[in-house]
């Protein structure tokens, strides 16, 4: 069946005219930074508004199950991009990225030109010089955050004379005079725009850095969010109870951007700015893709687009990435492209990492041995129902995550917890059952399941019997996250 669907590729290519010229199409991978699903007007769960992208899951695939594998560190970002590009586990990951050829030095041997723009935040040798043709204006990371866009707003007077999203003094995605999200856009659309006279095919790696905070947009953007208009996440909380003994507490980074107890205003003051941050990057995303079509290159091309990971912003009262929860773990995936069917859904449980080893397999690449994500391909074409017989998770040493099914089982190793969801009837997971005994079989199974899969991960960490802490190492841990 593969075979079969490269043939309608090619048939494809054939029917609109471009066989002759180039057989092999192009590849523009967008990747946004701290995007959760939920963000997407189309999923119909937020007040975010996106119509550009969801105009392109319109016109493909949008998988709506596509989970970020988690991380070594509280840089969750770093190790989601190092997945990305070495297509190795997160266990395998930092290592496999230092030391085999990456993503676009893979795409070179089959004879792509490569671009890249943006946030690259990528360890190891290429952290400062990324394997393209072309880069511009390459990012590290985040933007420097000041202390007066932590920790905000305490109430509305706060808000009122304090950091303003729109207020360019701080710097952030300020830094330069214009907005970060609006100079990626215009690097890319600056190649679309070459493109047109470039013979070869072409691998594009546009990173934005929205809606990571700060969460900075051009004011407009804030005022289509008013704030008596933004809702509180059904599983909004003040607190998380176990929040110290997962890594989420006053020593993370990111959990101190909304003060501590995550009040409602704060929360929704937040949210507003994600919102906004987000659909500013969503108008920025309809300008690459208009400049796409007018290169004339569109129908030629395969478009990928997706988030490092999610993002909690107040659900649970947790606030950044380093967390377990659905809204944390999954993404948005789209994949647009020749011989792709347009507006379908599907639910099949991925990693969005798998966007490597689709690509590779969309441009006739051999996949090396050490890519462990799989292509796509198989259940675009309908050829498998099945992909991952389960989804792992992981962050550092203080949580773990298996969902098998409608199952979702999480250890806290050192607040000696188990947490189950069952994500068919409890999507928001409210409604914790690992106290419940009629599941005490389910939680015994799953425990079984996780082991075996930490072993394929390969690593041999015991969620029962943790080893101690470093409290030394967990002083550097909050300048660390990201």
């Amino acid at each position: 069946m593969t075979q079969f669907f490269s043939f309608l590729v090619l048939l494809a290519l054939f029917a609109k005219g471009l066989f002759a010229e180039q057989a092999k199409p192009n590849i523009l991978f967008i990747l946004s930074d701290d995007q959760a699903l939920e963000t997407l007007s189309i999923m119909g769960e937020t007040e975010c508004k996106t119509p550009h992208l969801d105009k392109l899951a319109e016109e493909g695939v949008m998988f709506t199950r596509a989970y970020n594998m988690g991380a070594w560190s509280g840089a969750v970002c770093m190790a989601s991009r190092a997945m990305f590009n070495s297509g190795a586990f997160v266990n395998r990951a930092n290592q496999t990225v230092r030391k085999q050829p990456q993503w676009a030095e893979l795409m070179k041997t089959a004879g792509y030109k490569t671009y890249m723009t943006g946030k690259w935040h990528v360890p190891g040798k290429t952290a400062k010089n990324p394997p393209f043709d072309i880069c511009r204006d390459v990012r590290g990371g985040m933007p420097a955050q000041t202390e007066a866009g932590m920790n905000r707003p305490l109430s509305p007077e706060d808000y009122e004379k304090g950091w303003k999203p729109w207020d360019k003094v701080h710097g952030g995605f300020w830094e330069g005079g214009k907005h970060w999200t609006e100079v990626t856009a215009d690097h890319a659309i600056d190649f679309l725009n070459e493109a047109k006279d470039i013979d070869e095919a072409f691998f594009m790696y546009v990173g934005f850095n929205a809606p990571h905070d700060p969460r900075q947009a051009p004011k407009e953007y804030i005022d289509m969010y008013p704030l008596d208009e933004i809702s509180l996440p059904a599983n909004y909380a003040g607190l998380y109870p176990y929040r110290d003994q997962i890594g989420c507490g006053k020593q993370l980074r990111d959990a101190c951007v909304i003060p501590f107890p995550r009040s409602e205003y704060a929360t929704k003051i937040n949210r507003q700015e994600y919102f906004a941050a987000t659909t500013h990057m969503d108008e920025n995303i309809g300008r690459v893709l208009k400049a796409l079509k007018d290169s004339g290159k569109a129908d030629n091309t395969y478009i990928i687009f997706t988030s490092d990971h999610g993002l909690a912003v107040g659900e649970h009262g947790l606030v950044g990435k380093q967390n377990m929860y659905e809204h944390s773990m999954r993404s948005p995936f789209i994949i647009v492209g020749p011989a792709i069917p347009k507006g379908q859904r599907n639910d099949t449980a991925i990693y969005i990492q798998d966007a490597m080893a689709t690509t590779l397999d969309l441009g006739g690449v051999s996949k090396p041995n050490y890519v462990e994500f799989k292509s796509l391909l198989p259940l675009i074409e309908e050829e498998t129902s099945e992909h991952y017989p389960a989804i792992f998770g992981k962050y550092i040493n203080y949580q773990r995550m298996i969902l098998k099914g409608d199952w979702k089982l999480i250890a806290y190793p050192y607040a000696k917890k188990y947490r189950l969801y069952n994500l068919s009837k409890d999507p928001k997971e409210m409604n914790d059952l690992s106290t419940n005994a009629e599941y005490k079989s389910v939680i015994e199974n799953l425990k079984i399941d996780l082991k075996e899969l930490q072993a394929q991960m390969g690593e041999d960490f015991d969620c029962e019997n943790p080893p101690a802490i470093d409290y030394e190492a967990l002083k550097k841990f909050k300048k660390k996250s990201h």
